[in-house]
């Protein structure tokens, strides 16, 4: 065994001091610090004046952004943003669907072609189908010929666990580049699911995905329409940024050419969260308003943050 010189000792016994407060410093740090993920929150946004018209011209300076009452500086700005779409295609086919189903299916097809030959050439279309049970026809493609094929392979049968399918698809967007969008046909309201309306809800504004649900129904009064499914739809778009549609069969190519155009008309706004405190459920409320101008603005209710230094299992 070699020698151990007294310079040695007094050099260990330095360093394990160092290292010690160093250990100690970390571990009051972690109890007393809460730092907040600066991340980048992103939020489509579309405008319309009175008469419904979409407006599509407006400057970064039009717009004030809330994050939970506390105006942001918009950091990102996109007019008529070209960021590439990833779209889950999600078709109801429960049997209360019957017959209508293949006018659905053409209607869908012509979209999906529309959408693909049109748009940006980096835009993807995942096919899902959903009745008491949820399932991924394709994954996220270009290829129409292969989606159009898998659609008219679909039938109907079963209950409807809409919730459920929202609450499955929502994630597969998380990690995809560019917009999220699920567009949503169906004929009627949750009947199977085990999930909420809720976590439907947060499901798809953590995946970030503005949702356009279609609601077809068989006539124009009330007494032949889901009312309370509607209005489920409506809040569920709301909270996302989306808007919701309820055609009949002969009006359900206008529903979808309305989509496409907003797709093509939304504004890309971005903030970095600044002097908003942390919130027990992480959930940040959104205000997107545009100044000085009676306009209409769809943008999400909110955003789910993420917190350095939380407690465990706070964060996501």
């Amino acid at each position: 065994m070699g020698r151990i010189r007294p310079e040695e000792v007094i050099l260990r016994a330095a360093l394990l001091s160092i290292v010690g407060m160093c250990l100690a410093a970390s571990a009051q740090s972690q109890d007393t610090v809460i730092k907040v993920n600066v991340r980048l929150v992103r939020t489509l946004v579309t405008v319309k004046d009175a008469s419904g018209q979409l407006i599509g011209s407006l400057d970064k300076k039009d717009f004030a952004i809330f994050d939970n009452g506390v105006k942001q500086d918009i950091a990102l700005f996109e007019r008529q943003t070209e960021q590439p779409l990833s779209v889950a295609m999600l078709v109801d086919t429960s049997g209360s669907v019957g017959i209508e189903l293949k006018y659905e299916i053409e209607s869908v097809s012509k979209f999906i072609k529309a959408l693909l030959v049109e748009g940006d050439n980096e835009d993807a279309v995942s096919l899902f189908t959903f009745n008491w049970q949820v399932t991924q026809v394709t994954n996220y493609t270009r290829s129409y010929a292969r989606l159009d094929q898998r659609l008219r392979q679909i039938r109907a049968e079963g209950g409807t666990s809409l919730y459920d399918a929202l609450s499955v698809v929502s994630p597969t967007l998380e990690s995809r580049q560019g917009r999220h969008v699920i567009v949503l046909v169906t004929d009627g309201g949750d009947t199977t699911s085990r999930r909420d309306f809720h976590q439907a809800l947060e499901a798809a504004q953590l995946a970030d995905a503005v949702m356009y649900p279609i609601l077809v129904v068989p006539i124009k009064n009330e007494a032949g329409r889901n009312i309370g499914g509607e209005h489920a739809l409506i809040n569920l778009a709301a909270g996302t940024g989306g808007r919701v549609f309820t055609p009949t069969i002969g009006e359900l190519d206008h529903a979808f050419t309305d989509i496409l155009r907003d797709l093509r008309t939304q504004y890309l706004i971005g903030f970095y969260p600044k002097d908003v405190a942390p919130t027990k459920d992480r959930f940040h409320s959104l205000k997107v308003n545009v100044q000085g101008r009676n306009l209409r603005v769809l943008a999400r209710s909110g955003y789910y943050g993420e917190f350095e230094g939380s407690p465990k299992g706070a964060g996501r």
